[in-house]
């Protein structure tokens, strides 16, 4: 019997599979969302995944001390690039996110998911853990998540921001801050809300008010989410068969290959189809909450979950609301939706979550 190289041996093959069966199955409903054609969808949606798979995997072989050593200069240069798109970046559905880089339509800020969580998870490296429960702990954090949270909501992008945030603090919260500061800046976070509501744009203010009652403007700014309801609602449990979905081929659906891609699949396969991407997404979330459970440092630790939160906070967003239970933003279903960015972000996250694997497994060796 032939031996198998070591290098063979050590790629990841069941997460290969794994990412691929999800993505696979993203493109054959961007396949069906342009009526049974691979453009202008599927064919680039599956290029950007072989070359994102391929950069995640090399991502997955680089030292973890590079990572933790460049932290926060890549904190710093996607953090640049954010106020670049205040400066030079094109507008795109009213919203200006993104830099044209020629090959892609780059938005900064999806960047600042993940160097958030890496800035972060080197702070709390470093900072004596004497240190955890004074103020020395707090406000630098709160420093870095603000920055990046208010030239995103410039743009203006909430839900992007509120990502930024919830990666940031997970990262806090594991870090070992006081469980009392999260409970007070919860309660004044809510007693704040009307005050923060008379901030948000018109249509973030319509988004939120149609979420408390969708039936108020079916036709107007609740359009999106009760087509969404409908299409989810009309696939039943078997779905109405691959390529017969008719909210989105008659173009009832808006947005069916990005945002509201779930309901887009959703009419098509059905209930079935519905539980078994979150299934899969359920195993890829188990395998990154694993390698932060036994990584063999803080900074991996904290890199680890802070990238499962990344990772959580994109699925739980955009199925809350393409199913009415959360309001209208632009949050991307992970490895699914159609997009570059977003795509970009989760492989990321993907191969610095190998990367922290690899170092652990590395250390299990020397140790034996």
């Amino acid at each position: 019997m032939i031996p198998v190289p070591p290098a063979v041996q050590r790629i990841p093959w069941k997460l290969i599979a794994l990412l691929s069966a999800i993505t696979g199955f993203g493109l054959l409903v961007l396949y069906s969302a342009a009526g049974g054609s691979l453009s202008p969808w599927a064919w680039q949606q599956g290029v950007r995944f072989v070359i994102f798979l391929i950069g995640a995997l090399i991502l997955g072989r680089l030292p973890l001390r590079l990572y933790e050593d460049f932290a926060y200069i890549g904190y710093i240069g996607v953090a640049i690039l954010l106020v670049a798109v205040e400066l030079l970046g094109f507008v795109g559905g009213g919203s200006q996110r993104w830099l044209n880089l020629g090959f892609l339509n780059l938005q900064p800020s999806e960047l600042m998911k993940v160097a958030i969580v890496l800035a972060l998870a080197h702070f709390y490296t470093q900072l004596p853990p004497g240190n955890t429960r004074t103020l020395t702990a707090l406000w630098p954090a709160l420093v870095m998540i603000g920055i990046p949270a208010a030239l995103v909501m410039l743009q203006p992008d909430l839900g992007t921001a509120l990502a930024i945030c919830a990666s940031g603090v997970v990262v806090m919260f594991l870090a070992g801050l006081p469980l009392w500061w999260f409970g007070s800046a919860a309660l004044a976070g809510a007693a704040s809300l009307p005050i923060l509501f008379s901030f948000l744009h018109d249509y973030q203010q319509k988004r939120v008010l149609i979420f408390l009652d969708p039936e108020s403007d079916p036709l107007g700014a609740g359009y999106h989410i009760s087509q969404s309801k409908i299409a989810i609602g009309s696939g039943g449990i078997g779905g109405k068969g691959f390529l017969n979905g008719s909210q989105s081929h008659l173009d009832y659906l808006p947005e069916g290959h990005t945002d509201f891609i779930f309901a887009t699949m959703a009419e098509e396969w059905g209930l079935i189809g519905g539980v078994a991407l979150l299934f899969a997404f359920f195993l890829l979330l188990r395998w990154s909450t694993r390698v932060a459970l036994h990584a063999r440092t803080r900074f991996g630790q904290l890199t680890a979950a802070g990238l499962t939160m990344t990772i959580f906070f994109y699925l739980a967003i955009n199925l809350m609301m393409v199913m009415g239970l959360a309001p209208v933003v632009g949050i991307p279903l992970p490895l699914f939706s159609y997009g570059g960015s977003s795509m970009l972000t989760i492989m990321t996250c993907v191969g610095i979550i190998l990367a922290v694997e690899s170092d652990s497994k590395t250390r299990s060796r020397r140790l034996y």
